[in-house]
């Protein structure tokens, strides 16, 4: 029988991958590293894998932080801890309703969906002094803290999932829940390097898209929340 907690997890990460807040970033990443360039393709491929590394591990410690919170919690909380539970149930829903909302209404720099329009002239000036794979490295360690907006809901309802776990039952999943939303940034910098496609087509597919992908998180996470809040899984 299939772990619940693979489908939890795998669900809500796939919804959390598919948010163009951070691949919007990488696009800026790409763009700069190869204005600096344009000759070197390999600069591509190691300034792409270097952030995309750096938002995995900024993204691990981060989950790392809220399982430790929720853990800390429910040891006060334990008397209520299945309503908890269904609460984190009900937050899904409620993130997949807005995602939900985004397609059906899209405004850019939605709540809970997309990063504030406010927020995103501070990452172009930080993107844009990126030269290097290093540059870039440090650059997504950064980022990370501009990206939580717009991808730490699901990250939320996930860490809740797994405060029942000791640390080293949650660690597996965290990596787990990390490489499946980093995918998306990993398949865009290697396709860009081989020269299947071009950044330019990646943004026109985004643009193109980006209320399908908002549809496709919402589902996913209303679904979810629903599971958990229905006591399927």
């Amino acid at each position: 029988m299939i772990d619940p907690t693979i489908i939890k997890i795998t669900g809500l990460a796939l919804a959390d991958s598919v948010n163009p807040c951070a691949l919007a970033v990488l696009l800026l990443i790409l763009v700069a590293i190869l204005i600096q360039d344009p000759g070197k393709r390999s600069r591509v491929l190691f300034g792409g894998l270097t952030f995309v590394f750096a938002i995995y591990i900024g993204y691990i410690f981060f989950g790392f932080a809220l399982v430790t919170l929720w853990k800390t919690a429910s040891i006060f909380l334990r008397s209520i801890s299945g309503t908890i539970y269904k609460l984190f149930g009900i937050l899904a829903m409620i993130l997949g309703a807005l995602q939900i909302k985004d397609f059906l209404y899209y405004r850019k720099g939605g709540i809970g969906t997309e990063m504030p329009l406010t927020m995103r002239p501070k990452v172009k000036k930080i993107i844009e002094k990126v030269t290097s794979a290093k540059g870039a490295f440090i650059a997504g360690l950064i980022v990370t803290i501009f990206l939580l907006p717009c991808t730490i809901g699901p990250y939320i309802v996930a860490s809740g999932v797994l405060s029942d776990l000791t640390t080293i039952e949650f660690i597996p999943w965290l990596l787990y829940y990390n490489f499946i939303f980093v995918i998306p940034m990993l398949g865009v910098t290697l396709a860009v390097y081989i020269g299947s496609t071009t950044i330019k087509e990646v943004e026109y597919w985004k643009k193109k898209n980006i209320r399908i992908l908002h549809l496709i998180a919402g589902i996913l996470l209303f679904l979810i929340g629903l599971s958990l809040l229905m006591g399927w899984l």
